[in-house]
Protein backbone atom coordinates (compact mmCIF):
# COMPACT_ATOMS: atom_id res chain seq x y z
CA UNK A 1 0.00 0.00 0.00
CA UNK A 2 1.17 3.36 -1.06
CA UNK A 3 0.15 5.14 2.52
CA UNK A 4 3.19 2.86 4.14
CA UNK A 5 6.18 3.27 2.13
CA UNK A 6 8.89 5.54 2.39
CA UNK A 7 9.85 8.34 0.40
CA UNK A 8 13.28 10.52 -0.24
CA UNK A 9 11.21 14.66 0.35
CA UNK A 10 13.27 17.35 -1.22
CA UNK A 11 14.10 20.32 2.04
CA UNK A 12 11.96 22.75 1.69
CA UNK A 13 13.48 25.72 -0.27
CA UNK A 14 13.79 28.81 1.30
CA UNK A 15 13.66 32.50 -0.53
CA UNK A 16 15.65 36.06 -0.14
CA UNK A 17 12.30 37.69 -0.50
CA UNK A 18 8.42 36.65 0.12
CA UNK A 19 6.44 34.25 -2.23
CA UNK A 20 2.87 34.98 -3.08
CA UNK A 21 1.40 31.43 -4.04
CA UNK A 22 -2.49 31.17 -5.33
CA UNK A 23 -4.10 28.14 -4.74
CA UNK A 24 -6.46 27.15 -6.80
CA UNK A 25 -8.86 24.21 -5.47
CA UNK A 26 -12.34 22.90 -6.65
CA UNK A 27 -13.97 21.93 -3.31
CA UNK A 28 -16.44 19.18 -5.32
CA UNK A 29 -16.08 17.25 -2.41
CA UNK A 30 -15.46 19.79 0.42
CA UNK A 31 -14.33 17.80 3.22
CA UNK A 32 -11.28 16.38 0.83
CA UNK A 33 -10.65 19.68 -0.43
CA UNK A 34 -10.39 21.32 2.83
CA UNK A 35 -8.10 19.26 4.00
CA UNK A 36 -5.88 19.50 0.92
CA UNK A 37 -6.49 23.38 1.32
CA UNK A 38 -4.86 22.61 5.18
CA UNK A 39 -1.78 20.88 3.63
CA UNK A 40 -0.82 23.52 0.87
CA UNK A 41 -1.18 26.23 3.58
CA UNK A 42 0.61 24.85 6.13
CA UNK A 43 3.71 24.28 3.57
CA UNK A 44 3.31 27.61 2.18
CA UNK A 45 3.07 29.39 5.48
CA UNK A 46 6.63 27.33 6.78
CA UNK A 47 8.41 28.35 3.80
CA UNK A 48 7.51 32.01 4.90
CA UNK A 49 5.16 32.46 2.02
CA UNK A 50 2.09 34.32 1.66
CA UNK A 51 -1.51 32.60 0.05
CA UNK A 52 -4.54 33.55 -1.50
CA UNK A 53 -7.54 31.12 -2.56
CA UNK A 54 -10.10 30.75 -5.62
CA UNK A 55 -12.39 27.72 -5.62
CA UNK A 56 -13.40 27.18 -8.91
CA UNK A 57 -16.75 24.09 -9.82
CA UNK A 58 -14.58 21.43 -10.92
CA UNK A 59 -11.32 20.04 -11.73
CA UNK A 60 -11.38 20.92 -15.50
CA UNK A 61 -11.29 24.73 -14.29
CA UNK A 62 -8.42 24.74 -12.00
CA UNK A 63 -6.40 25.29 -15.21
CA UNK A 64 -8.59 28.31 -16.90
CA UNK A 65 -7.98 29.86 -13.42
CA UNK A 66 -4.80 29.46 -13.11
CA UNK A 67 -3.98 30.69 -17.03
CA UNK A 68 -6.08 34.00 -15.68
CA UNK A 69 -4.67 34.71 -12.98
CA UNK A 70 -1.02 34.15 -14.44
CA UNK A 71 -2.52 36.77 -16.81
CA UNK A 72 -4.08 39.34 -14.79
CA UNK A 73 -2.14 39.19 -11.38
CA UNK A 74 1.25 38.83 -9.93
CA UNK A 75 1.57 35.79 -8.24
CA UNK A 76 4.30 33.81 -7.87
CA UNK A 77 3.76 30.26 -8.09
CA UNK A 78 0.04 28.43 -8.34
CA UNK A 79 -1.21 24.77 -6.72
CA UNK A 80 -3.66 23.65 -8.24
CA UNK A 81 -5.95 21.02 -5.63
CA UNK A 82 -9.46 19.29 -6.12
CA UNK A 83 -10.81 15.34 -6.30
CA UNK A 84 -11.42 13.06 -8.78
CA UNK A 85 -13.20 9.59 -7.95
CA UNK A 86 -14.09 7.34 -10.49
CA UNK A 87 -17.06 6.57 -10.68
CA UNK A 88 -19.54 4.71 -14.00
CA UNK A 89 -18.49 6.48 -16.76
CA UNK A 90 -15.63 7.22 -18.72
CA UNK A 91 -16.13 11.09 -17.48
CA UNK A 92 -13.84 10.37 -14.98
CA UNK A 93 -10.52 9.53 -17.69
CA UNK A 94 -11.54 13.31 -19.64
CA UNK A 95 -11.48 15.08 -16.60
CA UNK A 96 -8.15 13.29 -14.78
CA UNK A 97 -6.37 13.65 -18.28
CA UNK A 98 -7.58 17.19 -19.44
CA UNK A 99 -7.40 18.67 -15.93
CA UNK A 100 -3.74 17.16 -15.91
CA UNK A 101 -2.75 17.96 -19.44
CA UNK A 102 -3.47 21.42 -19.21
CA UNK A 103 -1.74 22.04 -16.16
CA UNK A 104 1.53 20.21 -17.51
CA UNK A 105 0.92 22.81 -20.70
CA UNK A 106 1.12 25.75 -18.62
CA UNK A 107 4.06 24.52 -16.63
CA UNK A 108 5.86 24.14 -19.81
CA UNK A 109 4.82 27.86 -20.62
CA UNK A 110 7.22 28.72 -17.58
CA UNK A 111 4.53 28.84 -14.41
CA UNK A 112 5.60 27.35 -11.42
CA UNK A 113 2.74 24.33 -10.35
CA UNK A 114 2.31 22.15 -7.79
CA UNK A 115 -0.98 19.20 -8.96
CA UNK A 116 -2.55 18.58 -6.08
CA UNK A 117 -5.77 17.25 -7.85
CA UNK A 118 -6.10 14.02 -6.33
CA UNK A 119 -7.41 10.86 -9.22
CA UNK A 120 -8.98 7.90 -6.87
CA UNK A 121 -10.68 4.99 -7.48
CA UNK A 122 -13.02 5.68 -3.76
CA UNK A 123 -13.24 8.18 -1.12
CA UNK A 124 -11.10 6.01 1.07
CA UNK A 125 -8.39 6.60 -0.96
CA UNK A 126 -9.02 10.32 -1.17
CA UNK A 127 -9.25 10.98 2.02
CA UNK A 128 -5.90 9.44 3.24
CA UNK A 129 -4.20 11.50 0.58
CA UNK A 130 -5.67 14.53 0.89
CA UNK A 131 -5.24 14.16 5.21
CA UNK A 132 -2.23 16.66 6.43
CA UNK A 133 -1.40 14.16 8.81
CA UNK A 134 -0.96 11.16 6.25
CA UNK A 135 0.12 11.19 2.80
CA UNK A 136 -0.62 15.71 2.83
CA UNK A 137 -0.67 15.49 -0.78
CA UNK A 138 -1.83 19.47 -0.40
CA UNK A 139 1.41 20.08 1.20
CA UNK A 140 3.19 18.22 -1.64
CA UNK A 141 1.71 20.21 -4.21
CA UNK A 142 2.55 23.16 -2.65
CA UNK A 143 6.34 21.92 -2.10
CA UNK A 144 6.73 21.29 -5.92
CA UNK A 145 5.29 24.52 -6.61
CA UNK A 146 7.58 26.43 -3.97
CA UNK A 147 10.39 23.94 -5.39
CA UNK A 148 9.74 25.07 -9.46
CA UNK A 149 9.91 28.87 -7.77
CA UNK A 150 13.54 27.85 -6.16
CA UNK A 151 14.25 26.97 -9.63
CA UNK A 152 13.02 29.37 -11.40
CA UNK A 153 14.09 31.88 -9.34
CA UNK A 154 17.93 30.45 -9.40
CA UNK A 155 18.21 30.05 -12.82
CA UNK A 156 16.46 33.48 -13.49
CA UNK A 157 19.09 35.17 -11.54
CA UNK A 158 22.67 34.17 -13.20
CA UNK A 159 24.56 36.48 -15.02
CA UNK A 160 26.37 34.93 -17.00
CA UNK A 161 25.67 34.53 -20.73
CA UNK A 162 23.87 32.26 -22.33
CA UNK A 163 24.22 30.76 -25.84
CA UNK A 164 26.47 32.28 -28.37
CA UNK A 165 28.85 35.10 -27.67
CA UNK A 166 29.95 37.23 -30.94
CA UNK A 167 33.73 37.52 -31.29
CA UNK A 168 33.18 41.05 -32.05
CA UNK A 169 33.91 40.18 -35.87
CA UNK A 170 31.17 41.49 -38.28
CA UNK A 171 29.69 38.63 -40.17
CA UNK A 172 27.99 38.94 -43.61
CA UNK A 173 26.37 37.26 -46.13
CA UNK A 174 27.70 36.09 -49.67
CA UNK A 175 26.95 38.28 -51.87
CA UNK A 176 26.74 41.53 -49.10
CA UNK A 177 29.74 43.99 -49.94
CA UNK A 178 29.92 45.81 -46.46
CA UNK A 179 32.27 43.69 -44.42
CA UNK A 180 34.05 40.40 -44.09
CA UNK A 181 32.61 36.95 -45.25
CA UNK A 182 31.84 33.59 -44.13
CA UNK A 183 29.35 31.43 -45.98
Amino acid sequence: MAGQEQHYILPRPSFDKTVKVLIVVAPYYKDIADNLVAGAQAEIEAAGGTWDIVEVPGALEVSTAVAMADRQSNFDAYVALGCVIRGETTHYDTVCNDSSRALQLLGLQGLCIGNGILTVENRKQAEVRADPKDQNKGGGAAAAALHLLALSRKWGAQTKGIGFKPSGESFRLAGDNDGPTRA
